[in-house]
């Protein structure tokens, strides 16, 4: 889709001037506009006396009939046989929903001889799991797999459909948006629900974290999200020995353009992989830990401690740790026994991503950093000197 700039064009400027992302420049007394930076905010349409600027008519999905679609459905990600973390925590979101609703709860799963998952879902509280067994369903491909809820869900209509924001979360929801025709919500904090519209309310971090929006999907069906790991409650397990819920195994029909795509072998790295949505004891580090030699510092002490290291934005941003490292709005939201802040100043999108912990430590030079707000101990002073005598206390012991 691109933007034309008509004959009409006289080289005013005001749509350069309007233009939120500086997409637009004046050439030879003539608008320009960078095809790659616009996202058709319109600005520039809107602010051409001229007529001079023409945008591509978009075909619009004609609207779903919302009396049709009713429940909620989790897709249950697992990997290996095991279920995923992120699939109990939507499960617990969603049975909130449903309740709001008064609409089951339904579980997508997945994969190939996995009935005891299906189980281990029931136990904790999906009404129903549509169970897909299938060898073609062993490994995650992109298009088995959206083949076969698509399949599932204009056939069943429910009116939610949330899925994890992982890495195959991420591949998964936005095939499935266009093959629904509906809109998707990527990477969301929250989620409520209007009881008398029936809306799912969506909020995001958006503009690198500056402002939470959210976003509602009024026309079309099902309304689609994706939940970012460790900021829901998992659902607790139902103390009864025997779950109410249903197990339906349901068919797989695949073509053969879905299986064009073979795993042939799944290689995987030796190093243990970074986990701190699931960590204990996270040592992390911001601006103030100066440079990436510093960060080995960091390392022992988690290491001493039996955690992981943790970064803000601005210390990614530096180059001095990799993005998986990072915790806060833009990164990882994080609920750890102990989070301890070294040079961190605590701007709101690193600390929205901390407030699940239950102790908050924090070293800092500036007795006035925002970090101290939301610590439960702060110690003022310089981490060079702080962590190292921590270190040898720890070591001591």
């Amino acid at each position: 889709m691109f933007i034309e700039i008509l004959e009409k064009c006289i080289g005013c400027g005001l749509c350069a001037k309007a233009c939120p992302l500086g997409c637009i420049t004046i050439e030879n007394k003539k608008a320009r506009i960078d095809q790659a930076s616009c996202n058709l905010c319109r600005s520039c349409l809107e602010s051409c006396k001229f007529e001079a600027i023409e945008f591509p008519e978009e075909k619009k999905q004609p609207a779903s009939d919302l009396s049709e679609y009713r429940g909620v459905w989790i897709f249950a990600e697992q990997r290996e046989n095991k279920l995923l973390p992120v699939a109990l925590e939507m499960l617990g979101e969603g049975r909130k929903i449903a309740e709001v609703l008064n609409v089951p709860l339904t579980a997508l799963l997945l994969g190939h001889e996995i009935e005891d998952l299906a189980r281990e879902l029931l136990e904790h509280g999906a009404d129903t799991v549509l169970l897909a067994d299938d060898p073609q369903l062993a490994s995650y491909r992109t298009n088995p797999y959206a083949r076969v809820i698509a399949s599932l869900v204009s056939e069943r209509k429910p009116e939610i459909l949330l899925i994890g924001a992982t890495t195959l979360g991420r591949d998964l929801a936005p095939r499935l948006s266009a093959r629904l025709g509906t809109g998707l919500t990527a990477d969301c904090t929250k989620l409520e629900v209007e009881r008398e519209g029936r809306k799912l309310l969506q909020t995001r971090p958006a503009f690198g974290g500056n402002l939470m929006a959210t976003i509602v999907c009024p026309n079309h069906r099902p309304q689609m999200a994706t939940v970012r790991p460790g900021v829901m409650e998992k659902a607790e397990k139902i103390s009864s020995t025997a779950p109410k819920g249903t197990l339906e195994k349901v068919g797989v029909k695949l073509l053969a353009d879905d299986l064009k795509v073979l795993v042939e072998k799944i290689v995987r790295t030796d190093k243990v992989s970074l986990n701190l949505e699931e960590a204990l004891v996270i040592v992390a580090g911001g601006r103030g830990v100066g440079n990436q030699e510093t960060f080995k510092l960091l390392e022992e002490v988690a290491e001493a401690l039996g955690g992981v290291v943790g970064a803000s934005r601005a210390a990614v941003d530096a180059g001095w740790i990799a993005h998986a490292h990072q915790v806060g709005q833009t990164g990882k939201v994080v609920k750890p026994r102990l989070y301890l802040a070294c040079g961190i100043s605590g701007a709101i999108q690193h600390s929205a991503g901390i407030q699940g912990a239950e102790c908050v430590v924090a070293i800092n030079k500036d007795k006035n950093a925002p970090i101290f707000a939301c610590a439960d101990f702060g110690i003022v002073g310089d981490l060079n000197e702080v962590l190292p005598q921590l270190l040898k206390e720890l070591k001591g012991r």
